[in-house]
């Protein structure tokens, strides 16, 4: 299998870069999809200061790891979202929020996405996954009555504010992967192609692509794969578990916690959930992908020392590479 492995960073930032590097080296990864948060990645920092990202590849070394990719999905979040409350504050790092006022929020992220590209291109690595965050998201529900303007200004906004930072990422020769997911610009396949539309399908912009996002929605994640086969950049491997129907237990989670069981779906270790992982992975193979394959551990009925072993275990063991030649070569007299 020549595709890397990699640990994304995002569910283990309350442990030292260093201790992480530890661990997914000793599970047997072959590198990190480092998040741009607690210790593991300053992107002002990075984006300003050789040593600081020379200290970072000597500790990847230390333990025979690679990046081949880093995320910054908590900044990207306040570069769209409207309302900006208490929920940012908690995932912002004291420089982008500020003062909390909203506008100065979004512009503090927007610079902070615009770091992480140069980060990313003095760490060598060539895409960034993340998240949008969306003006629009709150009306999902279509009520009060949303007029077709309103969803069109969304569009706009996030289109006046991302282009700016896509324009970074062009000079530094990187690319946005932004994850699929409720709650962003594009969280499923009809949002995917507004979106696309709405930055004039730039190459700049593409998809992390992560079915646990898909699953819960009721759209197919193998066929998301081969509708935007030119725009998956990164691939996060992280599972979903939909409930068993009884009639109770809802699609939208009811305000419940994860791992209730009164919800209708929860994010399970990769492998323990309902991702029609080998229908996934021949589509990737369909598509050439060759990019890396990485864990995003999310299970909150599991122990993230066993999860991520065991989510590894389980993506070598059905991960697999096109054949060199099709199997009824073997058949020509020739």
């Amino acid at each position: 299998m020549t595709r890397p492995i990699t640990l994304f960073t995002g569910q283990w930032a309350d442990l030292p870069f260093e201790e992480v590097c530890r661990l997914a080296s000793g599970w047997g990864y072959d590198g990190l999809e480092i998040a741009c948060w607690g210790d593991h990645l300053d992107v002002a920092l990075g984006a300003t200061d050789p040593s600081y990202i020379d200290g970072r590849r000597s500790i990847l070394e230390k333990y025979g790891l690679k990046v081949y990719a880093i995320s910054n999905h908590l900044t990207g979040q306040a570069v769209c979202d409207d309302p900006i409350d208490q929920r940012h504050q908690d995932i912002l790092s004291p420089a982008v929020w500020g003062d909390g006022s909203p506008e100065g929020v979004r512009q503090r992220a927007a610079a902070a996405m615009m770091d992480t590209a140069r980060t990313a291109a003095r760490l060598g690595v060539d895409t960034v996954v993340g998240f949008t965050g969306s003006s629009i998201w709150k009306y999902v529900a279509m009520f009060p009555p949303v007029t077709a303007a309103m969803v069109d200004a969304g569009y706009q906004d996030f289109a006046d504010r991302w282009n700016p930072i896509l324009d970074v990422f062009d000079e530094v020769g990187v690319r946005f992967a932004h994850e699929v997911h409720p709650s962003e610009i594009a969280y499923d396949y009809w949002t995917t192609r507004r979106a696309l539309e709405a930055i004039g399908n730039r190459p700049a912009f593409g998809l992390n692509w992560d079915p646990s996002h898909f699953v819960w929605q009721d759209l197919d994640p193998a066929d998301f794969i081969l509708e935007f086969a030119d725009r998956i950049y990164h691939v996060d491997c992280k599972d979903v578990k939909l409930a068993v129907g009884n009639g109770r237990n809802g699609r939208l989670g009811s305000h419940l916690p994860w791992s209730d069981l009164r919800r209708g779906w929860d994010f399970v270790s990769t492998g323990h959930g309902d991702v029609p992982w080998e229908r996934c992975f021949r589509a990737l193979n369909s598509i050439g992908y060759s990019g890396p394959i990485s864990v995003e551990w999310e299970d909150a009925g599991m122990d993230r020392l066993v999860g991520a072993p065991s989510a590894l275990e389980f993506v070598r063991g059905h991960l697999f590479d096109p054949p060199a030649a099709a199997f009824d070569a073997a058949f020509s007299t020739r």
